[in-house]
């Protein structure tokens, strides 16, 4: 990977409000680190690092760093993170990772196809692109800014693995081998598609345990509703009947007087 120039100077405020003027002047707050280097840090203008950014492949970046009244004349480091506005975009923090020369270091780097498989152009297939990016190791200036696999031999139903992709010398894979980064799969027939368009439209049906319950219940309430009205009904028809037995007996009665 080549390294880019690129300036920066040391920072003194860290508030919120200093790191908002910061800002508002052209600069984006940063900091430095790494294995022999005691974390400082620093300012970077604004353009410098979006105009590095954007002309690059990925944002995993080797700069050769300058750093005003810095004892060293430049340090080597990575773009290890940027962190940007969720609506704009601009950069609002970065993160550099100072590296040795000597020191392997392990980076994640986009995969890019070439070429049209044989499984798309004469079957019809679809180009399933599994990971889009890898994970890799190497010296600074050993890395690939972008790995390119050629896809033209793939028919439908093959892979392109994690440990068949084509490196550079000097870098290596990181992860599981047989984990497909590329695969050819078959086209989706009119069936399939009619099939999971009307899986898709199809409004769910209610449950039929719930329908029985509510049926149940119904049906407790409205026996429950009835009984009251069943024994009011009973205590309604006797009383008249006693009155008319008392009657019939005090018609039967002699009169004493006579």
């Amino acid at each position: 990977m080549k390294s880019l120039s690129l300036k920066a100077f040391p920072r003194a405020v860290a508030r919120r409000s200093g790191v908002k003027k910061l800002r508002l002047s052209g600069r984006v707050p940063a900091v430095i680190y790494g294995r022999q280097t005691q974390t400082r840090n620093l300012e970077v203008g604004l353009k410098e690092i979006e105009d590095l950014i954007h002309h690059s492949v990925s944002e995993t970046i080797l700069v050769d760093l300058a750093v005003e009244g810095d004892a060293k004349s430049g340090r080597l480091a990575l773009v290890q993170e940027v962190q940007h506005h969720p609506l704009s975009g601009k950069v609002l923090h970065v993160d550099f990772h100072e590296v040795a020369e000597d020191e392997k270091v392990t980076v994640t780097v986009p995969v890019e196809t070439t070429g049209e498989a044989a499984g798309v152009k004469t079957e019809g297939g679809v180009l399933e692109h599994v990971l889009f990016k890898i994970k890799v190791r190497a010296l600074p200036r050993d890395l690939p800014e972008v790995i390119t696999v050629d896809v033209t031999p793939l028919e439908i139903g093959q892979s392109i693995h994690l440990g068949e992709i084509p490196l550079p010398a000097g870098v290596e894979v990181i992860g599981d081998k047989k984990i497909p980064v590329i695969s050819v799969a078959a086209p989706i027939t009119e069936a399939q598609e009619a099939a999971a368009l009307e899986a898709a439209t199809t409004p769910l049906a209610e449950p039929e345990v719930l329908k029985e319950k509510k049926e149940e219940g119904a049906g407790e309430a409205a026996a429950a509703s009835a009984k009251p009205a069943e024994k009011g009904g009973e205590k309604a028809t006797e009383k008249p009947a006693e009155k008319t037995e008392k009657t019939e007996k005090a018609e039967k009665k002699p009169d004493k007087k006579k």
